[in-house]
């Protein structure tokens, strides 16, 4: 019978003693990636410019990919390049680690310091991986959504879906399905921030992840994977169609 997400926190605290033990050892044995080496800004020349911003967590901070050329913010200005005929300037801004509290406490000044016609905010994974509650995260996605707002009236928001934990094979049971049941409770609470909030769209549950989409951790998207996350978020939103995908994309 299936588990509503909702009581996942409380699935947490009766399963801590074995999840405590295997968060332990996933420590101990995943390699830590470093961030992607600076700059965290490029530009792409073109007729028309987006100025776009990346932000969140690890996957902000590029952890996986050796430059942010070759992870979301450079894979999004080439998009812009290869199917508008735009050049673009770009931002990452973030921390490996972070959770939605710690952008609004410490990143979302300067998040907010400059006018972006695209925003992608990747956060999420972080607060699932610390159990974090469905209200608290909730708040803080809307503080960030309606900061950014204020900040890039006109700009398009993505957020993206949480991580599909339940696919990461170097997540040990019962630790990977615990994980994926509190990250669904959470993105089902960011769903409706997302809804009440105009010009902002969450992408739906990813597809089956490429050969090649997670970096040597097992856990953070490689450069592959940073281009293939871009281009089927752009083609699930209807921003491209799916023909127009890299070749090689999930569909």
């Amino acid at each position: 019978m299936p588990v509503d997400p909702r009581l996942s926190r409380h699935i947490a605290l009766l399963l801590a003693p074995v999840l405590v033990v295997q968060a332990r050892a996933l420590r101990r044995d995943i390699p830590r990636l470093p961030d992607a080496d600076p700059p965290w800004s490029g530009s792409i020349e073109g007729a028309d410019p987006a100025r776009i911003l990346v932000l969140g967590d690890s996957t902000a901070a590029g952890v996986g990919a050796q430059t942010q050329d070759a992870a979301l913010p450079g894979n999004l200005a080439r998009a812009f390049q290869r199917h508008w005929h735009r050049g673009s300037t770009w931002n990452a801004i973030g921390e490996n680690g972070a959770t939605a509290r710690d952008v609004v406490l410490r990143y979302l000044d300067a998040a907010s310091a400059e006018e972006y016609d695209l925003v992608f905010l990747s956060i999420g994974a972080n607060d699932a991986l610390g159990i974090r509650s469905r209200g608290a995260f909730a708040r803080d996605i809307r503080v960030i959504l309606r900061r950014l707002r204020a900040a890039s009236p006109h700009a398009l928001i993505l957020v993206s879906s949480l991580p599909a934990f339940f696919r990461f094979e170097a997540l040990p049971n019962p630790l990977r399905w615990v994980l994926y049941l509190h990250s669904s409770s959470l993105e089902a609470a960011a769903r409706r921030v997302v809804a009440g909030e105009p010009g902002v769209v969450m992408s739906p549950p990813p597809p089956p992840y490429t050969e090649g989409f997670f970096a040597s951790d097992r856990f953070h998207p490689s450069a592959n994977g940073y281009r293939d996350w871009v281009e089927f978020a752009l083609a699930d939103l209807g921003l491209i169609a799916p023909e127009q995908a890299t070749p090689g994309q999930p569909r």
